[in-house]
């Protein structure tokens, strides 16, 4: 009887806003692997990608959302999006260790599809910001269980895995990740 109480209809209360924000990353499949994925490859280059890499996404990613939120037109948004989960994929099937601007790079256009799409899919109810913080919360969220389950995984392997020894070295004062 009383809707706004109970959040049951989109566009009230919060779920127009941050909550709803939240919804879009945590509720797409797509998105989940990508994030996910992000923070997995970070922990598993190690070093300084273990924050750069993340925070890079997910500020390429609301600059993304705004051009989606203004209007602005990107082309093959959803392609790029199972691009981004197909590459990812890859890149830590195979460990492949990338520099650090080469892989601030790569998730920065990665990270531009999907803001884009959580831009272009905010409901024209919504709270602007209240909408965006809900998804770059849910998006370092994700990201954070990807470095845990990365950092989890490292730590199982043992110290003589060829995942842990290459994070190992990015600490080394010498070594530039």
């Amino acid at each position: 009887m009383v809707t706004s109480l109970a959040h049951a209809h989109v566009g009230a209360g919060e779920t127009s806003g941050l909550l709803h924000g939240m919804g879009h990353p945590l509720s797409g499949l797509d998105h989940i692997c990508a994030m996910v994925a992000v923070g997995l490859w970070a922990a598993q280059m190690g070093g300084r990608s273990i924050w750069a890499v993340p925070l890079t996404f997910i500020t390429v990613m609301a600059l993304g959302g705004i051009l989606g939120t203004i209007g602005i037109n990107l082309p093959f948004v959803e392609t790029g999006i199972v691009i981004s989960v197909l590459t990812l994929g890859v890149l830590i099937a195979a460990s492949v260790r990338l520099s650090l601007v080469a892989s601030v790079v790569m998730v920065g256009l990665f990270a531009i599809f999907h803001g884009h799409a959580h831009g272009s899919e905010m409901p024209e109810t919504a709270s602007g910001l209240a909408y965006a913080a809900g998804f770059i919360i849910a998006t370092a969220f994700l990201h954070s269980c990807g470095i845990g389950l990365g950092i989890a995984i490292q730590r199982l392997a043992g110290p003589k895995s060829p995942a842990s020894l290459a994070r190992q070295s990015c600490f080394a004062p010498d070594i530039s990740c």
